[in-house]
Parts: structure tokens; sequence; C-alpha cells
């Protein structure tokens, strides 16, 4: 299967993988970083599924 024909979630994977991997980040300095980046689309996400609708 061609990644073309991947879901959203599988492509915007590879393509982050592959800019930390192009910028040689280290393993550790990458999880944490994405925790944090985590941590903050968690909340936008909350507060997107706040909002009232119309």
């Amino acid at each position: 299967m061609a990644l073309e024909d991947e879901s959203a979630e599988i492509k915007l994977a590879v393509d982050l993988i592959m800019l930390l991997e192009n910028n040689d980040v280290e393993p550790a300095l990458a999880l944490a970083a994405l925790e944090i980046v985590k941590k903050d689309y968690q909340r936008k996400y909350r507060r997107q599924e706040e909002k009232p609708l119309g």
C-alpha cells in the first residue's frame, strides 16, 4: 500500500518522523517535545468540543 493511500493520521505521523530524523533529534528529546505537543492539542480539542453549535 502506497503512502498516498494511507489515512491522514499516518501521513502526518510519517511527516513528523521524517522531520525529526532529518534533523537528528534525539529520541528522548523528541518524546519530551511530543508530550508537550500532545497536551497542547488535547487542550485545543477539549475547547473545540465545548463550543456550542451554530
